[in-house]
């Protein structure tokens, strides 16, 4: 069953290329780890990507985030795992989210996806 907080599917690819831009990322210590610390990474303004696990579970946990990712015009988007989206991370839990505030030697894979994933963004999150 598809989550309410999930405003779009993530092709596998983006997925892939997403998973890499946060294992970049997070070896040159450019990421922001739980729902907690994206969210800060978010409201500050520091974040340039946040990635998601589309198996979270209460959905509650997540659900803000994808609304207050469209007011600060963040792009924002879904992995398949919570467990992938750790291990990305390099930590060995899995994680509902985290933010990408340096993107490391990732920088143009990092670019990327963000051009892929505003294009499916829905048209009313759109400003």
């Amino acid at each position: 069953m598809a989550k309410s907080y999930v405003k779009f599917e993530a092709p596998s690819d983006v997925q892939a290329k997403t998973l890499k831009a946060v294992e970049f990322a997070a070896a040159a210590n450019g990421v922001r780890k739980g729902t907690n610390e994206a969210t800060k990474a978010i409201e500050r303004a520091e974040a340039k990507l946040v990635v998601i696990a589309s198996d979270v579970e209460p959905e509650e946990i997540v659900m803000h985030i994808p609304v207050i990712c469209a007011k600060k015009n963040i792009p924002y988007t879904y992995v398949a795992t919570k467990k992938d989206l750790g291990k990305a991370a390099k930590i060995s839990v899995g994680t509902a989210a985290i933010a990408i505030t340096k993107p490391g030697a990732s920088d143009a894979e990092l670019k990327e996806v963000i051009l892929k994933v505003r294009s499916l963004v829905p048209a009313a999150e759109k400003k």
